[in-house]
């Protein structure tokens, strides 16, 4: 059974740090690209960031850039994202998504909530 779990998430004040996990089981996750995405109040669910099977960094959103870091433990199938100068625009679900970029399989966890508010 494929899983991914998305912890981490709370309220934070702006300028405030934050780190998300995103815990994978049931496939082979050193295999897989992973990325975050996040949706906003009343807004389409963005990407966030993207890296590579081997820890490559392949994309950040330009809104996240300098601020935020993706990483991934292929030993504990884990991936993160450090969230730190946090906005209240960053206020969000944020997803973790895996894609197999050699045969296009996907999977999505169910979100964690992020607040960025004083």
């Amino acid at each position: 059974q494929v899983q991914l779990v998305e912890s981490g998430g709370g309220l934070v004040q702006p300028g405030g740090s934050l780190r998300l996990s995103c815990a994978a089981s049931g496939f082979t996750f050193s295999t897989y690209f992973m990325s975050w995405h996040r949706q906003g109040p009343g807004k389409e669910r963005e990407l966030v960031a993207v890296i590579n099977h081997a820890g490559v960094i392949i994309k950040y959103a330009d809104s996240v850039k300098g601020r935020f870091s993706i990483s991934r433990d292929n030993a504990k199938n884990t991936l993160y994202l450090q969230m730190n100068k946090l906005k209240p625009e960053d206020t969000a679900v944020y997803y973790c998504k895996a894609l197999h970029g050699d045969f296009g399989y996907v999977y999505w966890g169910q979100g964690t909530q992020v607040t960025v508010s004083s």
